[in-house]
């Protein structure tokens, strides 16, 4: 596809993005602003999203000899050692070479593959969160080359307005933000909350396996990258019961259908493993705690048949991503006359912009 516009700042205000509406049912396209969604959504339905937060993890590290190294510490990968973390590096280093924040604070490299080393930390996985929010940069992806933000207006712009809320460290720790959300504001939220359409939150910290091109391996293992995923068992009961009422649950980005499919499923080869003893744990997880939690490795691609979302709320996604997929089998489970790449086209036609900071899509 030719002539597509990069995002490189959201619109302003947020919910002025575009926004093409897909109704399956009819086969009928609308073009409209985000701030008009609730003329679209069906009146009987309720919105999920992922509230977690994006950490500013990228960083640059002094080495013993002066020299400079930009890590990016993959702060999605929750299941790892407290003072053990993976990261990425723009150039070479060796196994045993140290990286100071300051004088006190230093990452050592353990193990390499490839370009993402293994450092163990001189201090705590917390106080490594702590030094990035005071001197880490925001991990915009690779093709937002020309932005006219600085670093704190993408500490802002690059954030849904309710990351991290309730406030808790469990929320903090995305390489990456939840974009379909980005484009929410209070002015959406009162229309919706007009028309009775509630929104509940789960969480998913986004690695960046997400913008990642889909692997043979990926195809024939049938998983994708692995991501730490929570929900309250209290917002799983509400929609099982809203959804057995008729209503129609909405899912807010690839993340939240990752996340919800997970859960509806929990099949032992798609949460923490593949074996039964895992599928056991995750069962007591959901009978005993307050909270569900685990690490998803589930992919979605066509024919799939979706057991949570009814519809689907998303921006424009990159070739080869496994985002396109999803969005390829949820229009394909609704039986759509047309196909992705027709949308997309659509889309570029009408000057729409596409990625992290582009505009929005929804299909019902």
């Amino acid at each position: 596809m030719k002539n597509i516009i990069i995002a490189q700042q959201p619109a302003s205000p947020r919910d002025w993005a575009k926004l093409l509406v897909y109704d399956t049912s009819t086969d009928e396209i609308f073009f409209d602003r985000f701030y008009n969604l609730d003329k679209y959504l069906p009146k009987k339905s309720f919105l999920v999203f992922n509230n977690t937060k994006v950490l500013p993890a990228r960083i640059r590290l002094k080495k013993k000899n002066g020299g400079v190294v930009e890590v990016l510490f993959l702060v999605n990968e929750t299941n790892r050692s407290d003072k053990k973390i993976r990261g990425m590096v723009d150039r070479k280093i060796n196994i045993g070479d140290k990286l100071f924040f300051d004088n006190k604070n230093l990452a050592t490299a353990v193990r390499q593959e490839n370009n993402i080393f293994t450092f163990k930390l001189n201090f705590t996985r917390e106080k490594l969160f702590r030094l990035l929010e005071n001197a880490g940069s925001m991990p915009i992806p690779p093709y937002i080359k020309n932005t006219p933000l600085t670093e704190q207006e993408l500490r802002k712009k690059y954030q849904t307005i309710f990351s991290g809320t309730p406030v808790g460290a469990r929320l903090i720790g995305s390489m990456a933000a939840p974009t379909a959300s980005l484009h929410f504001t209070d002015r959406v939220f009162k229309k919706l909350e007009k028309k009775g359409i509630k929104k509940f939150f789960i969480t998913l910290h986004v690695g960046l396996g997400t913008f990642a091109p889909v692997s043979e391996k990926n195809i024939k293992e049938k998983k994708l990258h692995q991501e730490y995923f929570e929900m309250e068992k209290e917002t799983l009961k509400n929609c099982q019961r809203w959804k057995k009422n008729g209503k129609k649950l909405v899912a807010v980005g690839t993340t939240v259908v990752r996340t919800l499919e997970s859960i509806f499923l929990y099949p032992p080869e798609f949460i923490s493993g593949s074996c039964q003893k895992c599928y056991n744990q995750f069962s007591e997880i959901i009978s005993k705690n307050k909270k569900i939690f685990g690490n998803t490795r589930i992919f979605i691609f066509p024919p799939y048949n979706f057991k949570a979302v009814d519809c689907l709320i998303t921006n424009f996604h990159l070739p080869g991503s496994s985002l396109r997929l999803l969005v390829e089998a949820f229009l394909k489970f609704k039986k759509a006359k047309k196909t992705l790449e027709e949308l997309y086209q659509i889309a570029i036609d009408n000057h729409c912009r596409f990625y992290s900071f582009g505009d929005a899509m929804l299909i019902k």
